[in-house]
């Protein structure tokens, strides 16, 4: 009976787990057909409001936000040649647009140069 239990306790939680994930946030392009890409600087760590999973090839604009107590940055590279597409600082609290960047089938990868962060 208690495997019985826990198969169907992993069942229901694996099946919320793919709702949630097919229901996440996909970002939407505006009217000049740019897709805008929210993120937070945390300490050492950045989180997104919507999904970045299989980001198309586009135009992008990413809106960062300093959620850290200290000074932070920005960098953004292509994923496959390192091609640097922008580079800011952002002061505590402050919140920066990225270039209009051209997003190809390579993909983007970013970090902030300036607290440990991976990419």
């Amino acid at each position: 009976m208690n495997k019985l239990l826990s198969h169907l306790l992993t069942v229901v939680t694996l099946s919320a787990l793919t709702i949630n994930v097919a229901n996440a946030a996909l970002p939407i392009a505006n009217a000049e057909g740019v897709v805008e890409i929210h993120l937070e600087q945390h300490g050492g760590h950045f989180s997104a409001r919507d999904t970045l999973v299989s980001l198309k090839a586009g135009k992008y604009q990413f809106v960062i936000t300093n959620k850290a107590e200290k000074l932070a940055g920005f960098q953004l590279q292509n994923f496959t040649t390192h091609e640097a597409l922008d580079m800011f600082p952002l002061e505590p609290g402050e919140t920066r647009r990225s270039e209009i960047v051209e997003v190809t089938e390579q993909g983007v990868r970013f970090r902030c140069p300036i607290n440990p962060t991976p990419w």
